[in-house]
């Protein structure tokens, strides 16, 4: 799957990284080492059944933050990103709206590329669907069967059984634990697993919590040669697992996504990977907040979305919106409003007439300004854009003028925080 344009990224000299992150297992914030200079990153992507709005917006641009301080350092960033285009919710807006899932996919995925762009969000190296995915999945859902971790439930339904995951089994077999990832404990998922998308009601499982693997074939639904499995699709975590298991080393660096997908996206994502092949999937786990509108999360099912699209085509600047998402911390839950996105207009203005009254002679370009060091430690501290922003107010008042040229501090801002003041 093609992903989109980058946006040019100058080139700074490098620092050396020292970021710490908040780490949701962990409960606080902890170092992150790249050894031999590498760094990799999986983001789950959207479901393509419905436009982007600001809370995807903000999930993905606080990764690309990440990704961008990982570039300042001179690392290799190795990152991949999911499209889930297959799956229940998009095959039920594709009915009731009377549109063929695949070309529902496409247009709300292409939707999807042209808001990245317009927010200068650097692409992922690769950009995987699920359905390309298919024949990794049937391999690792075969090899959990094998492994006695996969099980059987019939479907009256079905031309065959769907395939659960035995957390039981998973348990009793790996260094995983249910909770470990997530950091829920047992009453709190059993409240959560319904409400996205789990099904613990279903007759024949083992464990209420067990996630489904593999979906046996339906009338009228979309369907793929399973080999031993039969004819059917994936369910939601296992995808995430085979992708990144397929595209990245194991463990890789950071898993990053929305904090709805703690559990029980993450948390299955994780046990599937490490039952497939007794390795942890990655190093740390990352949650943004949630994007409200007049205090009620922003989301699909409540009808209360501010899209990107919308407020680019209502005149709104694609860098505003973007400095508005970077106002607020990443872990930060927060309630969209027009004063609020009025008020980065007028910030970025002011940043934008600061570098043209900006001087040129700056001595040695070669070496790293005051204001990239000042930007890239407020970043190394748990990627506090807000302190980073703050620091930019502080430029334009003038308080770098000495020892940071206009290019200079173009290209700092440009390659940090993705904001483009020469425009």
């Amino acid at each position: 799957m093609r992903s989109w344009p980058a946006p040019p990224v100058p080139s700074l000299p490098p620092l050396e990284q020292t970021l710490e992150i908040h780490s949701t297992p962990a409960g606080t914030t902890v170092p992150v080492t790249s050894p031999r200079g590498l760094a990799s990153l999986y983001v789950c992507g959207i479901t393509p059944y419905d436009a982007t709005h600001l809370g995807h917006a903000n999930t993905y641009v606080q990764f690309d933050l990440l990704v961008r301080y990982w570039r300042a350092c001179g690392l290799d960033v190795n990152y991949v990103q999911n499209v889930t285009d297959i799956d229940d919710p998009l095959l039920e807006r594709a009915e009731a709206t009377g549109t063929d899932w695949r070309e529902l996919a496409e247009s709300q995925t292409e939707l999807f590329r042209s808001d990245m762009e317009a927010l200068r969000v650097i692409p992922p190296t690769t950009y995987m669907g699920a359905v390309e995915m298919i024949p990794g999945v049937v391999e690792d859902v075969e090899k959990l069967a094998e492994l006695g971790i996969a099980y059987q439930v019939p479907a009256e339904d079905a031309e065959g059984p769907d395939y659960y995951f035995d957390i039981a089994a998973a348990e009793d077999r790996t260094d995983w634990r249910l909770g470990s990832i997530g950091g829920y404990e047992r009453p709190a998922m059993e409240e959560l697993f319904p409400e996205r998308g789990g099904d613990p009601d279903r007759p024949g499982k083992r464990d209420p919590l067990d996630p489904l693997l593999w979906r046996a074939r339906r009338r009228g639904e979309p369907h793929w040669d399973g080999r031993s499995l039969g004819e059917g699709r994936p369910g939601w975590h296992i995808e995430c697992s085979v992708i990144a298991r397929r595209h990245l080393p194991a463990p890789f660096t950071v898993q990053g996504g929305g904090s709805d997908l703690r559990f029980p996206h993450h948390e299955f994502s994780a046990a599937h990977a490490t039952a497939a092949d007794e390795t942890p999937l990655a190093e740390h786990y990352v949650h943004t907040g949630m994007v409200g509108l007049d205090g009620e999360k922003m989301s699909k099912s409540l009808r209360n979305l501010v899209l990107v699209s919308q407020l680019t085509a209502a005149g709104n600047d694609p860098q505003a919106i973007r400095a508005l998402l970077l106002s607020h911390h990443w872990r930060t839950d927060w309630s969209f409003t027009a004063d609020e996105l009025a008020a980065a207009e007028t910030r970025l203005g002011r940043w934008k007439q600061a570098l043209a009254e900006a001087p040129e002679d700056a001595g040695d370009a070669g070496r790293p300004s005051e204001l990239q060091y000042s930007l890239m430690s407020a970043l190394a501290g748990d990627l506090n854009a807000p302190a980073a922003l703050d620091i930019l107010d502080l430029w334009a008042d003038g308080h770098f003028a000495r020892g940071t040229s206009g290019t200079q501090a173009r290209d700092v801002v440009d390659a940090l925080l993705g904001l483009d003041l020469g425009v």
